[in-house]
């Protein structure tokens, strides 16, 4: 279930997994993106600014909008690699998305997305993070 930076290797993805969504976990908002493996590009969708089942609401809003072939979640480590808490929170996220949804869930090293959405200046730096996340994401596959 991960892609991408110092963690476990590139996933396997189905050549027909064309799209994707894909989130940046926070406790309070979350970001969001879509995308595609054609143009390898994401678009910012609305930040979700909820907890619990209104949290999961809203992303099944999203999910029936974008119909994706899959899931992609950002899951944050320090600097040296290490895991903290934030890291067992977004891999939670990730397994509840797979269990209510039944999509197959990647998960992406997402140390920095934030610092770089905000040094680009994004106005909504969760749903800058979650392009990111996404971009990094497409750009791993074959």
């Amino acid at each position: 279930m991960s892609a991408g930076g110092e963690h476990p290797e590139v996933p396997l993805v189905p050549a027909h997994f064309q799209s994707f969504l894909a989130f940046d976990f926070g406790a309070k908002r979350t970001g969001v993106a879509v995308g595609n493996r054609l143009t390898r590009t994401a678009q910012p969708r609305p930040t979700v600014v909820a907890e619990g089942d209104r949290r999961f609401e809203a992303i099944a809003r999203h999910i029936a909008e974008w119909a994706p072939d899959a899931l992609v979640v950002g899951v944050p480590f320090h600097p040296d690699g290490a895991e903290h808490e934030n890291t067992r929170k977004a891999r939670r996220f990730a397994r509840q998305l797979q269990g209510r949804f039944g999509l197959r869930v990647f998960e992406v090293d997402e140390r920095y997305s934030t610092t770089e959405a905000h040094a680009e200046g994004a106005r909504d730096a969760d749903a800058a993070s979650a392009c990111i996340i996404l971009e990094q994401f497409l750009r791993s596959l074959p």
